[in-house]
């Protein structure tokens, strides 16, 4: 059942990255609406979800904190590697197609996990199964919108960024296929929610969000941030 309903996910992907792909010329409304997704994804569904399951205190902290603040770190750590390597090559001021690559392999690890979540979900009740993929088939369009923009704002090929999308569709098929070899324990996938929240964030507020208003800063665009995070809030609740 997992992994049928997981198909609805993978549909659901390849929309949003469709809908990414027809609105070029409207870029900034774009980024806008992505950065406003992104930033719902994190405080709305992943850092509840990963203080429930993993918000055990470690020096007088959650651990899915620590991981959350960990992630963000290592996002801009990487960010910062890889734009000191392409100065080196003598590209300096421009955007690095490696990192867009990164954060959208970061969404295909998140949506991976999104499938193993659901067939975890099913292994416990129908009911907490179906709850699950209703949040993961409605956010599973925000995550293939935001791989195809992720991939394709740092300069790289279309081809590259629907293979992304492609790949980030197919995830959580394969994870929930995955659940029926073996049971997720419920520490471990708090804990990658933390980390991943992290580094979701810093996408949205380093990345996204200033090249949406960099050129653009219009009352449209920052509505299409407001928009992105309601939609979330509104997936999340629909879920609950």
């Amino acid at each position: 059942m997992a992994v049928f309903v997981a198909l609805g996910a993978f549909l659901m992907t390849l929309a949003g990255g469709w809908v990414a792909q027809r609105v070029t010329d409207r870029r900034h409304l774009v980024l806008g609406f992505a950065g406003g997704l992104m930033l719902g994804v994190v405080g709305l569904d992943l850092l509840p979800e990963a203080m429930e399951a993993a918000g055990t205190p470690v020096f007088g902290v959650p651990a899915a904190l620590l991981l959350f603040v960990g992630g963000f770190l290592v996002a801009h750590l990487v960010e910062g590697l890889l734009a000191v390597r392409q100065v080196a090559h003598g590209a300096s001021g421009e955007r690095v197609p490696q990192v867009g690559l990164t954060a959208a392999a970061a969404m295909v690890g998140h949506s991976l996990m999104d499938g193993i979540a659901l067939g975890a979900a099913f292994q416990v009740s129908g009911a907490m199964g179906v709850a699950v993929a209703l949040a993961v088939i409605s956010h599973d369009f925000a995550d293939g919108f935001n791989t195809y923009t992720l991939t394709s704002l740092y300069g790289n090929a279309r081809r590259k960024a629907l293979l992304m999308l492609f790949a980030a569709a197919l995830a959580p098929v394969v994870g929930a296929a995955t659940t029926l070899l073996f049971t997720l324990p419920e520490e471990l996938l708090g804990g990658y929610l933390g980390f991943f929240g992290g580094a979701l964030l810093y996408l949205a507020a380093a990345e996204i969000l200033p090249e949406a208003h960099h050129t653009h800063p219009a009352r449209s665009t920052l509505l299409c941030t407001i928009g992105g995070v309601g939609f979330i809030w509104l997936v999340v609740g629909i879920a609950e």
